[in-house]
């Protein structure tokens, strides 16, 4: 076990790093303008801002009271992995309702997002082959 300022030390720079991730997130879901360019903010730095606050903690009960907590750990691996399928999932559906013009229509800064190609080319608009095993709600 390490003196307590030093662990004290250690897991108040990885709760204020991480804290400071999480505002910067959030503040950037708020302000961006458009759903595409919002996403980036929970997904990326909330999520790392969330890991280093996990990571003060797990710092805090190994170096403190030298007790291993793994509750921190499964929570980071399930928030590692399910953010970017969620997002993945918005963003599809916000791709599909673009490409049938019911989109929000805001125009970013970073310019109007591209158009996707007309025929079959992209995975998600690809219709099921006619001998496939899939089955369509027009059958």
């Amino acid at each position: 076990m390490i003196q307590p300022s030093l662990a004290e030390i250690v897991t108040s720079l990885l709760i204020v790093l991480g804290a400071s991730f999480a505002l910067i997130g959030s503040w950037g879901l708020v302000r961006l303008p458009t759903l595409m360019e919002r996403l980036h903010g929970p997904t990326k730095a909330t999520t790392l801002g969330l890991g280093g606050i996990l990571l003060g903690s797990v710092a805090y009960f190994q170096l403190a009271q030298d007790v291993w907590s793994a509750q921190e750990l499964l929570v980071s691996i399930f928030l590692f992995i399910t953010a970017p399928i969620s997002a993945n999932m918005v963003a599809k559906v916000h791709l599909h309702r673009v490409r049938l013009k019911d989109g929000d229509g805001i125009e970013s800064p970073a310019g109007k997002p591209p158009e996707p190609p007309a025929k079959g080319d992209w995975a998600t608009y690809e219709a099921p082959h006619r001998n496939s095993s899939v089955r369509t709600s027009d059958e």
